[in-house]
């Protein structure tokens, strides 16, 4: 009997199901940042926050006023996980104190790359959010078996270039699909 390596999804988008129910998940896509066999964690890139980057500024260093572009940068709710902690993904042309390299991405959890980007000093492609998403071993494997997930290779435009209420679809079109037209049935050979 062949042996299968379990696949690994670090470095793809996670879509949810039309049917997902789960408010915190409901028509979300999520970067996974990474996934092994300890389990997975990934940031929602399509749900902002309704917070900017001044908002999170006021807070980080409350004697600066932040430059006006910092009104229109927005936070995204990254998940129900930690909600106070701040990750910021950004290629890695620029690395701060706390960068995870994540291939040709990084993930800083560290104040300074907030600061560089309200200076003009930081990365020209970024995605701000706070919390995560977190799953513990195999559970994201059952959910993806139980059809509540669909996956594909994350694509930079995608997360950096197209407005955030246009990301999910265009994961989904990369596939050739249609979420929409999707039923909630799975089927299993």
């Amino acid at each position: 009997m062949k042996s299968t390596a379990p696949s690994y999804l670090k470095h793809h988008f996670l879509m949810a199901m039309p049917h997902m129910a789960d408010p915190n998940f409901a028509h979300k896509l999520i970067y996974l940042v990474e996934h092994g066999p300890e389990g997975a964690m990934g940031l929602v890139v399509n749900d902002p926050s309704g917070l900017s980057l001044a908002d999170v500024l006021e807070q980080l260093r409350p004697d600066q006023a932040s430059p006006a572009l910092c009104q229109s940068l927005p936070v995204f709710s990254g998940g129900p996980v930690q909600t106070d902690r701040g990750f910021v993904l950004h290629p890695r042309d620029h690395s701060y104190q706390a960068t995870l390299a994540l291939g040709e991405l990084g993930m800083t959890t560290s104040q300074d790359v907030l600061f560089a980007i309200a200076d003009g000093d930081g990365p020209q492609r970024y995605l701000i959010a706070l919390g995560y998403a977190g799953w513990d071993a195999g559970q994201l494997e059952a959910e993806l078996a139980g059809n509540t997930w669909l996956s594909c290779p994350a694509r930079l435009d995608i997360l950096f270039e197209l407005p955030h209420d246009q990301r999910l679809k265009a994961a989904a079109a990369s596939l050739g699909i249609d979420l929409t037209l999707l039923s909630s049935q799975a089927g299993h050979a």
